[in-house]
């Protein structure tokens, strides 16, 4: 029964925190999610008799972490106090070696790091940069980077996101009202093309109206 309680109160604690600590975690976050998960551990193995006061902890670390969150979020220097600074690895196509020995990274890594963002050429890079979360994010010369309608001069208009219509055989009504459709509507695409709703694994609609639909075997369109 504790280790259960202690599953359902990580959860809950985990979710009074956000979405940050799930994702690229910043130091401060990497520390706070390995403390909150042994005093978990605590909780649920620990036999004494005082096992309570691991909620305690991890309630107190919970709300300084939310608290410090808040913080950052107001002070600049606070936050890159706690979150760090960028770290600038490329200026004008030239790597600055004085800043990767500061972050310890080696050029094999550096270049691994290109190749995961399909670069193959240090030539090609105007900027690149190492985030406080540890990523690396590169900048381009004008001369690679990809053509762009307003590259061009072209005014295209807004475009609005698929949404998920049906999903696993049921329909989802709120993203069809959001698509500005209905249950009519959608029997009619279905029966065009064939298809029994408890059939479609996954259907979306564009902000065309066109219809994709992924049945177990095929995709129509």
């Amino acid at each position: 029964m504790r280790t259960l309680s202690a599953v359902v109160i990580l959860f809950i604690m985990t979710k009074v925190l956000g979405k940050r600590q799930i994702s690229q975690l910043s130091l401060f976050e990497y520390i706070t999610g390995l403390t909150i998960g042994n005093i978990a551990a605590y909780i649920s193995l620990d036999t004494d008799n005082q096992w309570y006061l691991g909620l305690v902890a991890l309630s107190v670390w919970v709300l300084f972490s939310v608290g410090m969150e808040y913080a950052t979020m107001k002070s600049k220097w606070i936050r890159d106090f706690v979150d760090g600074k960028g770290t600038v690895l490329v200026e004008k196509g030239a790597i600055l070696e004085k800043n990767m020995a500061k972050e310890r990274l080696t050029l094999d890594e550096f270049l691994e790091k290109m190749r995961s963002k399909s670069i193959y050429s240090i030539a090609d890079v105007e900027f690149a940069v190492m985030e406080s979360n540890g990523d690396i994010t590169f900048l381009l010369k004008k001369e690679q980077q990809p053509l762009t309608p307003a590259a061009l001069g072209w005014a295209v208009k807004p475009e609005r996101e698929p949404q998920n219509i049906v999903m696993d055989g049921v329909v989802i009504e709120d993203a069809l009202r959001q698509a500005g459709f209905d249950r009519v509507w959608l029997n009619k695409q279905l029966a065009a093309k064939g298809v029994q709703l408890e059939g479609v694994y996954l259907a979306q609609v564009d902000d065309a109206g066109v219809v994709t639909i992924q049945t177990g075997e095929r995709s129509i369109r």
